[in-house]
């Protein structure tokens, strides 16, 4: 099964608890499968595709967090069971999403019995906090083309791709900023021969 490989720091016993209480499930591209303020039912450890994660202001307004894509696992989910809280994000698919569903009423069991589990959700919630402090710290310490820089490269070696399908809207919505200073940034970079602009595609050429 793919969650073995995916997971091979799981030894057998936790992967035949998890396989008995778990359960497979599939998401269309576009899928809004979090919104702030509702209650988690399930975590997810991930098999296929990919989940963006938002942070939204009081006003509506989104901002990028970061990707879950296959071998990750949410975090915030494993923390707000625990305390039974509600979500603080919003999470949407990018693409068809394959990933396998555990009940929250579990995660107590599990991290009490399964060493295994026990480190992995600390392992997760310390690659996720290093992800916040990135964004952090691109959000406090540098200009806004600084940051469409590494948005970028983010971007391309998430997808593992050299052109990303996107727009100059959507970048503008994941950075909190206006389309007409992303296209001026975006327009720069090509100039500069480091990136190609095509309708709804951005190619890397040297960032």
């Amino acid at each position: 099964m793919k969650l073995q490989e995916l997971f091979p720091q799981f030894d057998q016993g936790l992967m035949d608890e998890l396989l008995r209480i778990g359960h497979i499930v599939e998401f269309e591209e576009g899928e809004v499968l979090m919104r702030t303020g509702q209650y988690f039912k399930h975590s997810l450890l991930m098999l296929a595709g990919t989940i963006k994660l938002y942070r939204q202001g009081l006003e509506g307004e989104e901002f990028f967090l970061y990707y879950l894509s296959g071998g990750s696992a949410c975090a915030l989910s494993m923390i707000s069971a625990a305390k039974n809280e509600a979500s603080e994000v919003k999470a949407i698919t990018v693409t068809h999403v394959k990933a396998f569903a555990i009940p929250l009423q579990h995660m107590d069991s599990l991290m009490k019995n399964y060493r295994n589990w026990y480190y992995f959700v600390l392992d997760t919630y310390r690659s996720r906090y290093e992800d916040l402090l990135q964004m952090i710290d691109q959000i406090a310490f540098h200009s806004m083309d600084e940051k469409l820089e590494f948005y970028l490269k983010k971007q391309f070696n998430q997808f593992g791709k050299n052109s990303i399908p996107i727009t100059h809207q959507q970048i503008a919505n994941d950075l909190n900023s206006s389309r007409e200073v992303i296209t001026r940034l975006l327009n720069k970079l090509e100039t500069q021969q480091r990136i190609a602009l095509s309708r709804h595609l951005i190619t890397n050429l040297k960032l």
